[in-house]
């Protein structure tokens, strides 16, 4: 590569990731950030990198249009090949567009998604597919054709037993919880790693002074569109019950030490039971949850299975609207105790919920929590104006939560029978 050395291209903050695809730990990666997160220079230098590694190696790029790809991909793509000193070793073609490499015909093809079932008919005349980028994936109409076309691609790079096709996306998170990619990213698969940048993670040189005046300019004028715009954040629609809910990775030693509380809101045929263990910082105001379960169609030994070996002996508050199924826990051996309801009971454990520092969450290992409180918004009206009313449905962890932290949140609890 000319003397181009990794550590000069690639910015600290993705080191971890590259060490991954280095060593194929995961089968697809979800590169999250704002602008000036350095998440496509990433993906187009680890492209690169790759094919120089497997002569076999093809990739393919896809963006929601064919017309945005020249000057979005096939740019970027152009600059890695700059920026690694392999101008020489790379022809360009616009039509079709593509990049072949001069001595081993490796092709990287560009592609619109406008309609996916197109990506039946790709194939590379030697060699297989590597890399599979969707750029912008929030343009993409929903899950349905990323699977279609990842389908295609996995068909048409059987190359052998040792053939790997590693999928990237990178998208700038939607403002909406509800938006598909978010909701997707609350509870990503074992074999999806997720990384989430912004531009303070790049060297500030790499950015210039004119960019880093900018963003500067609209935190001070605007901090929730800078959040938005710049950090990446999934700010919500103007609605959001939970404006400090943080949904990041969780580290063991962030929580362990702090005092835990548990809690239960019980379903059974159409809602499911729901339990959550969480551990509070109360010097900080910060309240971590920690492990959830959820499930339909339980009966009651089955759930304490399921809740014992997550309770780890704490007391667990329940929905006090079960007294049989409170009554079949205790049974079982578990130290359960009744929530108090009473007439403001929801808007009291919700408000305090609200007035915490920070909620945070990892959604790799609780998504149902992740998804509850990152898309609950309070009910709005017929013209879409928001009611000062919070709704009652897709709550049960948070009802759960609500309840495990009754002793904190100000409402007294039962005592606990032994």
């Amino acid at each position: 590569m000319n003397g181009v050395r990794l550590s000069e291209i690639i910015a600290p903050a993705f080191h971890p990731v590259h060490e991954d695809l280095r060593r194929d730990g995961h089968d697809e990666y979800w590169l999250s950030g704002g602008r000036g997160s350095g998440k496509s220079s990433f993906v187009s230098l680890e492209i690169l990198l790759g094919l120089m590694r497997d002569e076999r190696a093809g990739a393919v790029i896809f963006r929601k249009v064919a017309d945005t790809l020249r000057d979005s991909v096939y740019a970027q793509m152009l600059w890695a090949v700059d920026r690694l000193g392999l101008a020489d070793q790379w022809q360009t073609r616009l039509s079709p567009m593509e990049l072949v490499h001069r001595q081993t015909g490796q092709r990287i093809l560009f592609r619109g998604a406008d309609d996916p079932r197109k990506s039946k008919g790709l194939r590379l005349r030697d060699g297989f597919f590597r890399f599979l980028w969707f750029e912008e994936l929030s343009e993409f109409d929903g899950i349905d054709p990323i699977r279609t076309i990842r389908a295609s691609i996995l068909r048409a790079s059987g190359a052998g037993p040792d053939a790997r096709t590693t999928v990237l996306c990178t998208y700038n998170p939607p403002v909406s919880p509800w938006h598909w990619v978010n909701r997707e990213a609350c509870a990503p698969p074992p074999s999806r790693l997720s990384h989430h940048s912004d531009y303070r993670d790049m060297p500030p040189q790499w950015l210039g002074r004119s960019f880093l005046a900018e963003a500067d300019a609209l935190r001070v004028q605007n901090p929730r569109a800078w959040r938005h715009m710049f950090l990446g954040e999934v700010t919500g629609t103007g609605g959001q019950v939970f404006e400090n809910v943080r949904l990041r990775p969780l580290r063991p030693d962030e929580w362990q030490g702090l005092p835990t509380y548990c809690g239960v809101d019980f379903g059974f045929a159409t809602d499911p039971d729901a339990f959550v263990r969480c551990a509070f910082d109360r010097k900080r105001r910060v309240l971590y949850v920690v492990d959830e379960f959820a499930a339909l169609g339980l009966l009651i030994e089955r759930l304490a299975a399921q809740i014992r070996p997550r309770a780890a002996g704490d007391v667990i508050t329940c929905d006090s609207a079960e007294p049989r199924s409170i009554a079949g826990l205790r049974a079982c051996g578990l130290r359960v105790t009744a929530a108090r309801k009473g007439p403001d009971s929801v808007g009291h454990g919700l408000k305090w919920l609200q007035t915490l520092s920070a909620i945070v969450i990892d959604p790799a290992r609780c998504p149902l929590a992740a998804g509850e409180f990152s898309r609950y918004e309070y009910d709005r009206d017929r013209n879409g104006r928001v009611l000062p009313r919070y709704p009652d449905h897709d709550n049960h962890i948070i009802d759960a939560v609500r309840y495990a932290m009754e002793s904190v949140s100000g409402l007294k609890r039962a005592v606990v029978p032994r």
